[in-house]
């Protein structure tokens, strides 16, 4: 069975950093496509970061220059490190990977998440 366990939210203040863990068991993450997506209260979900065949990154424009996404084969991790986080970066952040080496189709592996809360 696919899971994947997001770690590492918290509370930061603006202009703080945040590394997130999603840790996979149930496959191997290799070259798959995994992607971090967010959700705010009263938003729909987004994709903030995504990764494939173990170095093709997209971010989400309102990301890009301070999140990377980057994984750890040995660990059959993903990790999310954020910088410069901003308060509207407060959301909650799932992981879920395509078990495929694209990012399109559906996703898998949704855990509970992990809360990521950034105070101005």
């Amino acid at each position: 069975q696919v899971q994947l366990v997001e770690s590492g939210g918290g509370s930061v203040q603006s202009g703080g950093s945040r590394r997130l863990s999603c840790v996979a068991s149930g496959y191997r993450i290799n070259k798959n496509c995994v992607g971090w997506f967010r959700q705010a209260p009263g938003k729909e979900r987004e994709g903030v970061a995504f990764i494939v065949r173990d170095a093709i990154t997209t971010y989400a424009d309102s990301v890009k220059g301070r999140f990377t996404i980057s994984q750890d084969n040995a660990k059959n991790t993903h990790y999310l490190q954020m910088n410069s986080l901003k308060p509207e970066d407060t959301a909650m952040y799932y992981c879920a990977t395509t078990l495929y080496e694209t990012c399109s189709g559906a996703w898998y592996g949704w855990g509970q998440g992990t809360q990521v809360t950034v105070s101005s």
